[in-house]
């Protein structure tokens, strides 16, 4: 479990030739926790994973650590350690060499480096990969000797950005749970960045939603699946119908002519909202037992479920489900009220989510 607050990026501001990356970040990381920095290329979360690892400076803004300032310290005078997307192994060197640079850098004795590296392959499962070279393996035995170099050193967070984007995605699913298995064994913080929805609803405690340099939201991944706070994160984390909406009066929503039962309640009467339903939030049934009636347009198998396109009150409705409707049924739509997410419409297009308070 997560536990006390570690590291504090307070007001964290970044500037690249008049492009601000960072605008005033807030954000909080707690002792033993895996949090993802998720977003779209450009969003600030390589920058901000950066300036934690001291790689970057912030323009203005203070990075705590255990209730310290670093903001100042180089990376080496930090206690993390950082792995790239591109291994950073030497060529030149054995798998044991790689492992043990950072330790003979510190002047460790060679009884202490030696029971460090056997600790640290057995760990990553490749014990006896000692006298090997990077160029003998493959990318995700070479991940996890460059995991295995960053956790010798004793880091109390280890800093991950995008491991795993060179892998295939077999390989890339093998990974993810070799990493949440490390993080529960080693017991230390884990700040990941990915751009992948699926990996971070995957591996994370925590995920932070990054767009434009702002955070959209925190929290852990099923509230940002089940509970998007703007249209953004609801776009970004899987597939949604984003619709436009009335909400009547508590617990009663109009959606395209249609009152819906929902749960929500303090929107105020008749005020313009947006709805977000998830594809497999939607039952389609017997025409006469859905609150809507449409027909299916297009049909495509997914393995798991069949991805529907429904016609509906004029509008297109993304459905999967696991019955399958043939393209032309007249279906009748059906949702728990549960399963309809009522958001606040944004007062311009540049407004930015409030974020989620975990304290």
């Amino acid at each position: 479990m997560a536990g006390n607050k570690l590291i504090d990026l307070i007001d964290i501001t970044k500037v690249y030739d008049d492009n601000t990356v960072l605008d005033g970040l807030n954000l909080y990381i707690r002792e033993n926790e895996f949090l993802t920095l998720l977003g779209p290329s450009g969003c600030g979360k390589t920058t901000t994973l950066r300036i934690i690892g001291g790689f970057e400076n912030p323009d203005s803004g203070k990075v705590i650590f255990d209730g310290k300032d670093i903001t100042k310290l180089s990376p080496n005078e930090r206690q993390l350690n950082t792995v790239f997307q591109k291994y950073a192994l030497f060529s030149h060197m054995t798998i044991a060499e790689n492992i043990a640079f950072g330790l003979k850098i510190k002047k460790k004795s060679k009884t202490y480096i030696n029971d460090k590296i056997k600790y640290a392959l057995k760990l990553v499962n490749l014990d006896g990969f000692e006298n090997r070279t990077p160029d003998s393996l493959s990318g995700g035995q070479q991940q996890r000797i460059a995991i295995a170099r960053a956790i010798v050193n004793e880091p109390k967070v280890l800093l991950l950005d995008e491991p795993l984007g060179a892998l295939d995605l077999k390989l890339r699913q093998d990974m993810q749970y070799e990493l949440i298995r490390l993080k529960n064994e080693l017991g230390i913080t884990f700040v990941y960045v990915t751009h992948d929805q699926e990996e971070a609803l995957t591996m994370s405690d925590t995920i932070v939603v990054m767009n434009q340099g702002y955070i959209q939201q925190v929290g852990t991944p099923e509230v940002i699946y089940n509970e998007p706070q703007n249209a953004f994160v609801a776009d970004f984390i899987g597939e949604s119908n984003i619709i436009p909406a009335t909400m009547i009066q508590d617990r009663l929503v109009n959606i395209l002519g249609t009152n819906f039962p929902c749960v929500d309640e303090g929107f105020g009467k008749n005020t313009p909202v947006d709805v977000v339903i998830r594809p497999e939030d939607i039952d389609l049934v017997k025409p006469e037992d859905g609150i809507i009636k449409g027909r299916v347009t297009s049909l495509i198998f997914k393995g798991v479920h069949y991805e529907m396109d429904v016609w509906a009150n004029d509008h297109e409705w993304l459905v999967h489900s696991t019955d399958l409707f043939p393209v032309g049924s007249e279906v009748g739509i059906s949702v728990n009220p549960f399963d309809i997410q009522i958001m606040n419409k944004p007062e311009s297009e540049d407004e930015e989510a409030v974020i989620m308070d975990e304290e």
